[in-house]
């Protein structure tokens, strides 16, 4: 069987060091290893807390959760609407 999604409408954004948005709850740059001195942020999501990196989508879920998403995903899933 083969099946699609319902159509939804979501909300969203995307997130950059520094901004002042829902569902970030901690903002901060890696110490060490190879991504040292990278900015990320950590959102708390319904699976636990989740590490995004700066341009990552934010997108609000249907029951007010927060679930981060890379862009080349994000813009292969979702459209603007109106």
């Amino acid at each position: 069987m083969k099946f699609r999604k319902k159509p939804i409408f979501v909300e969203a954004y995307r997130w950059y060091p520094g901004m002042e948005t829902g569902g970030v709850v901690y903002e901060g740059v890696y110490k060490d290893g190879p991504r040292e001195g990278a900015p990320f942020a950590q959102i708390q999501t319904l699976e636990g807390n989740h590490l995004i990196a700066p341009g990552y989508w934010v997108i609000k879920g249907i029951k007010g959760e927060h679930y981060g998403c890379e862009p080349d995903i994000f813009e292969a899933t979702y459209e603007a609407v109106e």
